[in-house]
């Protein structure tokens, strides 16, 4: 068969093959799904068409913010979906939609303010849902704006 120092040649040279093997493997799992591309192709489109013509679908007494510019709307099964941009950062976004809520006569069910996103739950007028905010339209006075909701 061959000297001993032969065969752990062969062995390792095996066991090295095998390792490489799963490296690509699990590299190859690993890449970006097209979900996640969709949602960039989404979040750059609501940040840089045109304002809608009309007014979006969203619930009656909806606060109207000037520095909100809203872009697109979708239905999503039960749920209405408005997109746009906020003009100014993720923090004065966050906080003038919670306060403008608020005075609109909308309850805040959760709140939650991080360095680069931001998400405000609230629900009334028959209605409940989330303003979700991303720094993701590429400029640092400039936020996406996602607005879900849906009856209930």
């Amino acid at each position: 068969m061959g000297r001993p120092d032969e065969r752990s040649s062969v062995r390792a040279t095996r066991s090295w093959a095998i390792l490489a093997f799963l490296v690509l493997l699990l590299a190859g799992c690993g890449g970006g799904d097209s979900k996640s591309s969709e949602s960039g192709d989404e979040t750059e489109a609501a940040c840089t068409k045109s304002p809608l013509t009309g007014a979006p679908e969203l619930p009656k007494g909806w606060p109207e913010l000037h520095e909100v510019t809203y872009t697109q709307e979708s239905q999503q099964g039960p749920t209405s979906v408005v997109e746009g941009y906020f003009g100014g950062d993720v923090k004065a976004a966050h906080d003038e939609f919670k306060r403008e809520l608020e005075a609109a006569g909308f309850t805040i069910l959760f709140d939650e303010l991080e360095d680069n996103d931001s998400e405000v739950s609230w629900k009334g007028q028959g209605r409940s849902g989330q303003v979700a905010l991303r720094n993701e339209c590429g400029s640092s006075d400039k936020v996406f704006v996602h607005i879900a909701n849906r009856s209930g």
